[in-house]
């Protein structure tokens, strides 16, 4: 029979506690420009690739990272978007459905 001291257990118990932390970390995915939902709201992981002949009204300093739906922090390279349920979109991506923070 194996006997486990207290401070291999410990240590296991930290060891697991960070593995499963990192887990939830990588599971949110970042949306794909091929997502039926980012195809309808014309989103981009890049502003600077909008077409802007579909959207006129898009500029370049319109970004995810300074939009109201953007759930991330500042200096982040993704994070959340309410429109996309769960799924991180690119700081400096855009999407039709922009609205500046503020």
């Amino acid at each position: 029979m194996i006997r486990a001291d207290r401070r291999s257990f410990v240590l296991r118990i930290a060891a697991t506690a960070s593995a499963l932390g990192l887990a939830h970390t990588r599971a949110r995915a970042d949306v794909d420009e091929s997502d039926p939902a980012a195809v309808a709201l014309g989103y981009r992981q890049d502003t600077r690739k909008v077409d802007s002949a579909k959207y006129p009204g898009h500029d370049v300093s319109q970004q995810c990272g300074n939009c109201k739906q953007f759930q991330g922090k500042p200096g982040d390279r993704s994070g959340g978007c309410t429109l996309f349920g769960g799924k991180a979109g690119a700081t400096a991506g855009w999407c039709s459905a922009w609205v500046k923070k503020g």
